[in-house]
């Protein structure tokens, strides 16, 4: 899979947040595939393992084909990191392992969900914003929890959602997609629009299950691997 090289990583704070509103000009929140078109979809989930002074960052992007969600491809990557931890700015820490897993798929999904923000960010790039840039194609941030924002909780039925509202703006939406269970944070990332990122979240979770399917199976293959690594280190 072909990723571009738009900037440097070995950046300061300062020096990636000015970056962060470079890159925001370059978002397009536009739709260039249909749902129905999608039969590839990637999810990309990250983890951290350390010892003793050096951090390491392990991703996996596991691709999976719609609408079957049977897994096509997995593939696993692990880099030291470099950045700080920053909020707002952890694609610097992330999005490095995320391209170098995405990287080995030999076949380029249609969409790539992240387990991160897109759109509904401080500086409007999240992780999934970010990286869709890098991939110039459709990037969807699917969060556990709140970065920005305001809204009304959804109804308690699997689908349901509520517009998140960030200083005036509609940054994502604020899906159900199991009951009794708090939301999902969908926002956009690039070549999307909020509408068609919901509705392909929304396909591509299995029913009583709270994350898509792609991003569960990277969280899953992510620990995995760090479980693996701890065990070797002794």
């Amino acid at each position: 899979m072909e990723i571009r090289e738009l900037h440097p990583w070995d950046l300061s704070p300062n020096e990636a947040m000015t970056l962060q509103r470079e890159l925001r000009r370059r978002l397009a929140l536009r739709d260039v595939i249909h749902p129905d078109a999608v039969r590839l979809v990637a999810g990309v989930d990250n983890g951290y393992l350390r010892a003793a002074a050096e951090t390491t960052a392990c991703a996996a992007a596991i691709s999976l084909h719609l609408p079957s969600l049977e897994v096509a491809e997995t593939r696993l990557a692990c880099l030291p990191v470099t950045f700080p931890y920053v909020p707002g700015l952890l694609a610097f820490r992330e999005v490095p392992v995320f391209v170098a897993a995405l990287r080995q798929l030999a076949q380029p999904p249609d969409v790539v969900l992240v387990d991160a923000h897109g759109y509904a960010h401080p500086r409007r790039l999240g992780e999934a914003s970010h990286l869709g840039l890098l991939l110039e194609r459709p990037t969807i941030g699917c969060a556990k929890s709140r970065l920005v924002g305001h809204y009304e909780e959804p109804p308690d039925e699997p689908g349901a959602y509520r517009p998140l509202i960030d200083r005036g703006e509609v940054v994502g939406a604020v899906v159900r997609t199991k009951p009794g269970h708090s939301p999902l944070f969908v926002s956009p990332g690039h070549l999307v629009t909020i509408e068609t990122a919901v509705e392909i979240v929304l396909r591509c979770c299995r029913t009583g299950q709270f994350l898509p399917e792609p991003t569960r199976l990277a969280d899953q293959q992510v620990r995995a691997e760090m479980q693996r690594r701890r065990q070797l280190l002794g």
